[in-house]
């Protein structure tokens, strides 16, 4: 794993400066080894168990509070970050070399891609928008590992995304369009499978036999990071979770340059489909959510045309080199398939939204305050009732609130300028888990830029 590279660096320059420090300390011990080889001896055991101890706090100490999940939430101090994080990622690294995510070797005949001269000179041509990618992903591994320390049962879900998003734009630097949050912070539990965050006012509480997808997103030049894992805090929900994780990892592996949508498809649904869990008695196979999917990404374009299916006998059409794509998969012990209800949260503009005259100066000033804050990066309710208006590089710390909005923003919906998300759920009673990664088609080789020590 190549993200392991900058651990490594920082670990050995931990490593040296303890050796440096035990090595003053070794020197002491030999002027007192001249008195007797016992009490030397004596020193050179002192100075081993010192550096055994040492070694663990430089990769972190405090156990994430949810289950299925490694390393420790704190890990980000290796690379001199402060528990809790608040020094923004770029001021921690060389600014070209933020830390590398998992690489992966293509198979088949594109196997050989990893030694082509001629590819390894246009993946160097690319090392800059590489970089900046890793600097998101940085930002959203230790943005992550934060939430994993205080996410339990007792929170209430506005505090727990408003702590998420603050977090994120303080490590990132926010400055409006050209870094900050990729999208609002999805918090579906249980039966809901995606795009529920609390809308104001809303009082939902984490319970312990919650079982809650986190999926929030961090962009540096409209380069999204876009990944999720889910909570769950009580082992009877382990098998779900395990299902869906490695689920997600085989869709990561089989992917690839050349590699047909469907076939991903597939893989991802021999593996989900051969887990079953069992709760209150009765045992479930884990379906796939067959109505979602993973899918391409481009600059400020979330969806930027292609779908990643999760069950078998999907599109045929193939991967490409130079894509990103966020490959997530839902399992469910539901129907597996799922139907828009409940409030809407989330929204965006368009893409390719028309030019449609506005009657309504309501709507008018809504499009603009979104065009100049969020521009076509999704949005929610929630940012638009803050003092800043989602945005204060933007907008400044206040007087940016939305007021009385919702009229307006209906109006842009109706006229196809801005699309509603509404959360997307499976039968009440049902428990739904989520995972995800977003992954580079580089010439050589691919790249799970936002995999990270917990999953």
């Amino acid at each position: 794993k190549a993200a392991a590279a900058p651990a490594e660096d920082a670990g050995d320059a931990a490593g040296d400066e303890d050796a440096a420090a035990d090595g003053d300390g070794g020197g002491d011990a030999a002027d007192d080894a001249d008195g007797g080889e016992g009490e030397g001896a004596e020193a050179k055991k002192k100075k081993k168990r010192k550096k055994k101890k040492k070694a663990p706090a430089g990769e972190g100490s405090k156990p994430p509070l949810s289950r299925l999940l490694g390393g420790f939430t704190d890990s980000y101090v290796r690379h001199g970050q402060t528990e809790p994080p608040s020094i923004p990622v770029a001021r921690l690294f060389k600014p070209d070399a933020f830390p590398a995510g998992e690489i992966q070797e293509y198979l088949g005949s594109n196997a050989a891609r990893v030694t082509d001269e001629e590819k390894r000179a246009q993946d160097r041509m690319q090392d800059g928008l590489w970089n900046k990618v890793r600097h998101a992903s940085e930002v959203h591994r230790q943005v992550r590992r934060y939430a994993q320390s205080f996410i339990k049962p007792g929170l209430s879900l506005t505090e727990m995304c408003e702590k998420i998003e603050q977090k994120n734009r303080d490590l990132v630097e926010e400055s409006g369009l050209q870094a900050g949050i990729g999208f609002p912070t999805g918090c579906s539990i249980n039966h809901i499978a995606a795009h529920f965050t609390p809308n104001g006012g809303d009082a939902t509480i984490i319970q312990p036999g919650d079982v809650m997808s986190v999926d929030f997103g961090t962009q540096i030049d409209g380069r999204i990071i876009d990944c999720a894992w889910t909570v769950a805090f009580e082992p009877r929900f382990d098998p779900l979770l395990e299902a869906v994780k490695e689920a997600t990892n085989i869709g990561i592996k089989t992917a690839g340059i050349d590699v047909r949508l469907c076939d991903v498809g597939a893989a991802v649904e021999e593996v989900m489909e051969s887990y079953e869990v069992e709760l209150d008695g009765k045992t479930h196979t884990v379906k796939c959510v067959r109505n979602l999917n993973g899918h391409s990404m481009g600059p400020y374009q979330i969806h930027a045309g292609k779908s990643v299916p999760i069950v078998k006998g999907g599109d045929a059409t193939r991967m490409e080199e130079g894509e990103f794509y966020a490959i997530e998969t839902f399992g469910s012990t539901g129907r597996g398939h799922v139907v828009e209800d409940l409030e809407c949260s989330h929204y965006m503009k368009n893409f390719h939204a028309p030019h449609v005259p506005l009657r309504m100066p309501r709507a008018k000033k809504l499009l603009s305050h979104i065009n100049k804050t969020f521009g076509t990066l999704a949005f929610c309710r929630r940012w638009l009732e803050r003092d800043d208006g989602g945005s204060t590089a933007v907008n400044g710390a206040s007087g940016a609130k939305q007021e009385k909005y919702l009229g307006a923003l209906k109006n842009l919906c109706d006229v196809g300028i801005i699309q509603p998300y509404p959360p997307l759920c499976d039968i009440k009673g049902s428990y739904v888990a989520q995972y995800e990664h977003t992954v580079i088609m580089r010439p050589t080789r691919k790249e799970v830029v936002s995999r990270g020590d917990d999953f």
